[in-house]
């Protein structure tokens, strides 16, 4: 008898989840992984985009690439989810599973910040592809990288967007005719390590790029252009480059998993209330950040309890929420924070120094990834 699976959401914990699941139950599974998306891409790889580092094309890989042992891959939108009878109904059909996963991410609420719509973000692709066109242009004034709600995914990507703005301005001649500033929620740049936080603030300085903590961007007059904080301070700028409010998928809220926007789930399984449903990744309230290598981890310790279940065997394997985010200094450098959140008394990050080798450390992240789950 195959075990019945069904995976929503193709991103960095739907991707290794199934992995797993067929390297060990490939013969014995019959797995069904749905996303509304026909091609996966890294949300590092919207940076080079938006500088012109890398074309669309060159980031996309297409899911139609997936030939895994058990796995079938469906390009379908999700338009109803029931956890109670593990039932899925999307744009083509209608599945049934014993055991459902949820890894559907988070979307951009662009309407929940006045103004967002007719100024830039680059969170979404389309965002950065319009930034791409938009930022040769800029040539003088006051550029904000403004975050306008929080949680939001992959802490240190503001803090990329000024250090590599200032980068792209540098080269193109125009950087002492321009100023920037950062605006974030956050006391320091990366809360969990204070050492990155200084090597951040420290970059910034050197600079010249403003750090503006604990604020968010309330409202923007894109008329007027200018970004009102929620202290009611007004920012006047020339270029803006949004990061917008996230929410959980509208499928996943009318669903009856989440509670106060996220899905609720076992901090050590990541089981929902639901018997034999999980959640993974940033569509879950767990309580680490926002980003892809944390729902891979998450991902494994699903897998490995769902393997256990099938199997009649004890799983002590728990959800330990660390992993390792690159963070781009600019310069050709790369630094690095290995953050863990709840192995100790309170989250903790260990800073590495921006280096040329960790560019390459970052490359192959990425290669490796590809490989596993594509290839």
């Amino acid at each position: 008898m195959k075990l019945r699976i069904l995976v929503l959401g193709a991103g960095f914990g739907g991707l290794e989840l199934t992995s797993i699941l067929s390297e060990t139950i490939g013969d014995r599974l019959d797995l069904t992984l749905i996303d509304q998306n026909d091609s996966f891409y890294f949300g590092f790889s919207k940076l080079d985009v938006m500088f012109g580092r890398k074309s669309t094309d060159a980031i996309m890989i297409p899911y139609k690439s997936i030939e895994k042992p058990g796995v079938q891959f469906r390009q379908e939108t999700i338009l109803e989810i029931d956890p109670l009878k593990k039932c899925v109904k999307t744009s083509r059909a209608t599945y049934e599973a014993d055991v459902l996963v949820v890894a559907m991410g988070a979307n951009y609420d662009i309407n929940a910040t006045p103004g967002l719509a007719e100024a830039n973000e680059y969170y979404s692709l389309a965002g950065a592809e319009k930034l791409r066109e938009a930022i040769p242009a800029f040539t003088k004034g006051h550029a904000v990288v403004g975050v306008c709600g929080a949680p939001f995914k992959c802490p240190p990507a503001p803090s990329e967007a000024a250090l590599m703005l200032h980068d792209y301005l540098v080269r193109a001649g125009v950087r002492d005719a321009c100023t920037i500033s950062l605006v974030i929620p956050y006391a320091s740049p990366i809360p969990p390590s204070p050492d990155s936080s200084k090597a951040l603030i420290k970059a910034f300085e050197e600079r010249g790029i403003k750090f503006i903590p604990q604020r968010k961007v309330r409202s923007i007059d894109p008329s007027a252009k200018t970004a009102v904080l929620d202290d009611g301070t007004e920012l006047p700028f020339d270029l803006f480059l949004g990061i917008p409010k996230h929410v959980a998928p509208d499928v996943v809220l009318q669903s009856g998993l989440a509670e106060n926007g996220w899905i609720p789930v076992d901090k050590d399984h990541l089981l929902t209330k639901f018997a034999n449903v999980y959640a993974i990744g940033d569509v879950t309230s767990v309580g680490t950040p926002k980003a892809g290598v944390f729902a891979e981890g998450a991902a494994k310790i699903a897998a490995t309890s769902i393997i256990a279940a099938f199997t009649g065997s004890e799983s002590h394997a728990t959800y330990t929420g660390a992993g390792s985010c690159y963070i781009e200094f600019g310069e050709g450098k790369v630094g690095r924070v290995d953050v863990d959140f709840f192995s100790g008394p309170k989250p903790f990050g260990i800073h590495q120094e921006a280096s040329e080798m960790l560019v390459e450390a970052k490359e192959y992240f990425g290669s490796s990834r590809k490989k596993r789950w594509f290839e």
